[in-house]
């Protein structure tokens, strides 16, 4: 649900370039384009990071089920203010809660997964292929819906499965700690070393960035930037490619660039499970140095074949869908593999914090390069993010002995 939501907002990103023609803030008027468009959505997609450092901290003490399905009557709630929204700063609030709501995801499904789960690999593989049936569904669902209804009808009613999920999310029989239980009862372990204080946050804190965390946080910069400086105007690009140029039929037109951008979105559940079974077998620091390596070598592919023709950009494509899902499986369990139990809701706080926190300015970037220089110096920057985390991943598999070390490597 929280993809769903998420990467429904690119396909809506042309439709408000082209129904709006003023941002009014009040004091000061500014001009729609993907420059202003591209902050707008930043600021919806920044809280979705921010809030995950906070949310972090709540999971070592509460429930996830209770965060989780407040998340998601809140990202319901959101969508429901989009669909009423009367002008582009009402827009921007509605972005806002919903990036707010769904800050709480993560932190608490992964800490769940690596708490409640012993094939950690192979649960964050199936979690991310849901994950990915939520990037790809949506947009589609989003697509066909905007064949028919207006774009307010069309988010009014993608309201609805979040209510259904948040009355799943209360009613499911779960065990949210069978992974940390020992023969020892230790069965509370992880509480005792809870987040409680400012001085108990900053405390752990510097024990998570004094040990090899502080890399896999630094990959999750590089990882958010390329996500979203990618993924924000994909639609919008793609509908400017010659070779899918918009197609009448039974009196609508179909832009071909939306479908391209949705399956690009499913190849991603493939990326994910392989991924996710490689962690289960090999240190998952390498996967995080060749996945990002090939994220850099595609990002310089990408406009060549749109200029060769649609088999080449297909190809390229899909090499990206595929790339672009399979690293989150590698940071994911990288994370689990220096932390410890107790700290792992503050961990991935941190983790999420980077990847959609930070990386949330790569729709500014993007939208920036976009309006002031070119698509060319968009993915030549785009390589250079996956050059970046590439090498990370290489001091990681060089310095790192986190597998199999419980407590972390501090």
């Amino acid at each position: 649900m929280v993809h769903t939501y998420e990467l429904s907002i690119p396909i809506l990103v042309p439709i408000w370039l082209a129904e709006f023609s003023v941002i009014d803030v009040g004091v000061a008027q500014f001009p729609v384009n993907p420059a202003t468009v591209g902050t707008l959505v930043a600021v919806g997609y920044g809280l979705f990071g921010l809030g995950a450092l906070p949310s972090g901290v709540l999971v070592d003490r509460v429930s996830a089920r209770f965060l989780i399905t407040v998340g998601l009557l809140g990202m319901g709630a959101s969508f429901l203010l989009l669909s009423v929204s009367p002008s582009p700063v009402v827009i921007g609030l509605a972005l806002a809660v919903w990036g707010v709501s769904a800050s709480v995801y993560h932190p608490s499904g992964l800490s769940l997964i690596s708490r409640g789960v012993e094939k950690r690999g192979s649960a964050f593989a199936y979690h991310g292929m849901a994950g990915n049936i939520g990037i790809s569904l949506g947009p589609l669902v989003t697509i066909v819906l905007l064949l028919f209804l207006d774009w307010r009808v069309v988010v009014g009613l993608l309201t609805i499965p979040a209510v259904v999920a948040a009355v799943y999310a209360l009613r499911v029989d779960i065990d949210e700690r069978a992974a940390v239980v020992d023969g020892g009862g230790d069965a509370d372990a992880h509480a005792g070393s809870a987040v409680s204080s400012l001085g108990d946050f900053l405390s752990s804190s510097r024990v998570l960035f004094a040990s090899l965390f502080a890399v896999v946080f630094a990959v999750t910069f590089f990882s958010g930037l390329y996500y979203r400086g990618v993924l924000t105007f994909l639609p919008e690009l793609l509908r400017d490619v010659p070779a899918l140029a918009p197609v009448e039929f039974g009196g609508r037109t179909f832009e071909p660039g939306d479908y391209l951008y949705v399956g690009l979105l499913m190849v991603g559940v493939l990326g994910q499970y392989v991924a996710g079974k490689l962690t289960d077998s090999y240190r998952p620091e390498y996967g995080i140095t060749f996945g990002f390596g090939a994220l850099a070598v595609v990002a310089l592919l990408f406009v060549p074949a749109s200029a060769i023709g649609l088999p080449a950009l297909l190809v390229v494509s899909a090499l990206l869908g595929f790339f672009l899902f399979a690293v989150q499986p590698f940071y994911q369990a990288t994370v689990a593999e220096f932390t410890p139990p107790g700290k792992r809701g503050l961990s991935y706080g941190f983790t999420y914090l980077g990847v959609f926190g930070v990386g949330a300015l790569g729709a500014v970037i993007a939208g920036t390069l976009l309006t002031y220089f070119s698509v060319e110096q968009l993915f030549l920057v785009l390589a250079a993010l996956g050059v970046g985390a590439s090498a990370l991943g290489s001091y990681l598999v060089s310095a790192g002995t986190g597998r199999g070390d419980p407590d972390g490597a501090t």
